[in-house]
């Protein structure tokens, strides 16, 4: 009875207990587990994230937006209105850290879990320009070996 007691009052003095408190604030709010694509502050600084965020949007049809509420105004106002063009609902959240070049920018999640394993946006959509082909070694012939 006391244990019970003690644990009801340690409860509301400190809040409900969190599940995952760290990977809730780096994925602003969310768990990783239900996001589709990431974007950081740096790469939203780029001009090809939009069209990348755009190849997303079409991808994921049923995604929610979360955008960080510490990105400076005309960042977040230029991808508020990409957003909006294609029609998807977004929120604005605002994390208790501080905003740095490698912290979350932009989300794109579900509500539940989706196990994604690449959420990066650049490692996602991107277009691979490396070359695959290996340079094809020229056969020596069984008389060229022995002379």
């Amino acid at each position: 009875m006391t244990d019970n007691l003690q644990q009801r009052i340690d409860q509301s003095a400190s809040g409900t207990p969190l599940l995952k408190p760290d990977e809730q604030a780096k994925y602003l709010g969310t768990f990783r587990e239900r996001c589709y694509v990431s974007m950081t502050v740096a790469q939203m600084k780029k001009e090809t994230s939009q069209t990348l965020l755009i190849r997303a949007l079409t991808k994921y049809p049923e995604a929610k937006i979360l955008i960080n509420g510490h990105l400076p105004t005309t960042l977040q106002s230029n991808y508020i209105q990409t957003v909006t063009s294609k029609q998807h609902a977004f929120t604005i959240v605002t994390p208790k850290s501080a905003l740095t070049e490698d912290a979350i920018g932009l989300l794109l999640v579900s509500d539940q879990a989706v196990h994604e394993e690449v959420i990066d946006i650049e490692e996602k959509f991107q277009k691979k320009t490396t070359s695959t082909k290996q340079p094809v070694k020229d056969k020596k012939s069984f008389w060229n070996k022995w002379f």
